[in-house]
């Protein structure tokens, strides 16, 4: 079995905490970490202990290197672009963090990088492996729910951030942090729609010490496609759901923990063609539309998260991708569709960049 031989830049909390945490647990035998880049030298030394790893201070250094198959870029969201091209262009297979970039054109540059030096490019959208939003894609997918009109999905709470992820500057904002992962699936849920369409947008900033949004409000949809409403806030202490679907034959309302559903079948059901005169019940009186359908309820309880089932079939597909030729679900033209959609709200909803 081939070992992935795999670079990290960056040991913050996703470089650290998601990649290096996932690849140093992993017993599968098919990943090994050879090189870890940070400027703080802590953190180089952590990684040297964890993986007996080389380590560098900075990421030109992986240049002079030919035993790399990947580049983990896990830097600052505005370091993205910059460091993903200069790697690219070196020859080397990446995967960067979300966001992909804070642009659409820098979207299309990586892309076309990758393509002119025969490089594999990746973005981290492991959400989409997420175990609830793979179980909420078989329900919908099956049709027990009929025709979809409005998925609304909330990535919520309530809290207070100081970080570098409130500065605009370092590219950060919730719709740029934490927005992907809904994004991502939105998208997904529109088949990625080359179509597709951002109807409405509203930043606001509350509970932030920089100068980057905390609540975002997107409407996105597509030719016959659903209306997808998007919220992403950390000024609500009563999040009610994380998806919640309306649909012709029933609806949907999940956790990442749990999902409930219920439908009829209308095959089971009286047909109910139009009347149009005035509806009267057994003594003449005026009634309205009244009737008792035969509900179906399911419960599916759910285990595990983006960041443990996720992360795993995330790497999995990758690993598939580079040593067996497999074409990966998850494709960066989709990604760049979704900063297209990003751009575009942050043009119509300009913050003043104050730090």
């Amino acid at each position: 079995m081939q070992q992935m031989r795999i670079a990290i830049i960056g040991q913050g909390r996703s470089g650290h905490d998601i990649h290096s945490k996932f690849l140093s647990g992993d017993d599968s035998g098919r990943y090994k970490v050879i090189a870890v880049v940070d400027k703080i030298a802590d953190r180089r030394e952590r990684a040297a202990g964890e993986f007996g790893c080389d380590t560098y201070e900075d990421y030109h250094e992986l240049f002079s290197r030919d035993d790399i198959d990947i580049v983990v870029n896990s830097t600052f969201s505005f370091e993205h672009y910059p460091l993903t091209l200069d790697l690219l262009s070196h020859g080397f297979n990446v995967l960067v963090e979300k966001p992909f970039a804070m642009r659409y054109a820098d979207c299309k540059d990586m892309i076309e990088t990758a393509e002119k030096h025969s490089c594999k490019l990746f973005v981290f959208q492991q959400s989409r492996f997420a175990p609830y939003y793979t179980k909420i894609r078989e329900v919908v997918d099956s049709g027990v729910l009929g025709r979809i009109v409005q998925i609304s999905i909330r990535f919520g709470g309530f809290s207070r951030r100081w970080d570098w992820q409130t500065s605009q500057r370092f590219g950060g904002g919730s719709l740029y942090n934490t927005g992907p992962h809904p994004l991502d699936q939105a998208l997904d849920l529109l088949g990625f729609d080359e179509n597709v369409r951002l109807i409405y947008s509203k930043f606001d900033k509350l509970n932030v010490s920089g100068d980057a949004e905390d609540y975002v409000k997107l409407l996105v949809t597509a030719p016959n496609k659903p209306l997808i409403d998007i919220e992403i806030s950390s000024c609500d202490a009563y999040v009610p759901f994380v998806y919640h679907i309306q649909a012709e034959h029933g609806s949907l309302k999940a956790s990442m923990t749990n999902i409930d559903y219920k439908y009829y079948i209308p095959a089971d059901e009286p047909a109910r063609p139009l009347i149009l005169e005035p509806l009267r019940g057994d003594k003449g009186q005026p009634i309205y539309c009244s009737e008792k359908l035969t509900w179906h309820e399911e419960n599916i309880k759910i285990e595990g998260s983006a960041f443990d089932v996720g992360t795993s079939r995330y790497y999995d597909m990758v690993y598939r991708c580079l040593f067996e030729g497999r074409k990966p679900e998850i494709e960066p033209w989709q990604s760049m569709l979704q900063i297209k959609l990003s751009e575009q709200a942050h043009i119509d909803n300009p913050l003043p960049i104050l730090f």
